[in-house]
């Protein structure tokens, strides 16, 4: 009787780590490939420079987003029901802006220069960085105010100002 207690144990633990790893790997960041599409829009990620974002939810495929103030408008939108499992932003201060690839960090624990000069995808960006002080050197560059993730509120992640607004297209 202890010997099928232990291994019926031992069955229950190597089968919730393998859903942990499932959970790991459904969570990890993806790279972008030339036909990776933005979920609001359609446009390829790959024909853009600056950041790029995506979104895990615990059920269904990852999001991909052109730029982060897509990735922000959905995240902040109180209509959102899908449980997240994990945001994703490329890390400016390691990725190439024209041609940006890989440099995925916690979208959670980034630095976004707001206001910049720097152009995204859809005009103004809110644009990420692994490490304060590359934020801060950005925006004594480029100008703009740096923020924490937590204080990216709605009003800063509004949709209004890009393509509507863009007189070279």
């Amino acid at each position: 009787m202890k010997l099928t207690t232990a291994l019926l144990l031992a069955g229950l633990v190597t089968g919730l780590a393998g859903c942990q790893d499932d959970e790991a790997a459904r969570t990890n960041p993806l790279e972008v490939k030339q036909d990776t599409a933005c979920a609001l829009d359609g446009m390829l990620l790959a024909d853009y420079p600056g950041t790029k974002a995506q979104i895990h939810y615990t059920a269904g495929e990852p999001e991909f987003f052109c730029d982060t103030l897509e990735m922000f408008s959905l995240y902040l939108n109180p209509e959102q029901h899908k449980r997240i499992a994990a945001l994703y932003v490329q890390d400016m201060g390691e990725a190439d802006w024209q041609a940006p690839k890989g440099h995925w960090i916690d979208a959670a624990k980034a630095f976004y220069v707001q206001g910049s000069s720097r152009q995204g995808s859809m005009g103004p960006t809110l644009v990420p960085f692994g490490q304060r002080a590359k934020a801060e050197a950005f925006a004594q560059q480029f100008g703009g105010k740096v923020l924490a993730f937590a204080e990216v509120k709605p009003d800063l992640a509004r949709l209004d100002g890009g393509a509507l607004h863009d007189s070279h297209m």
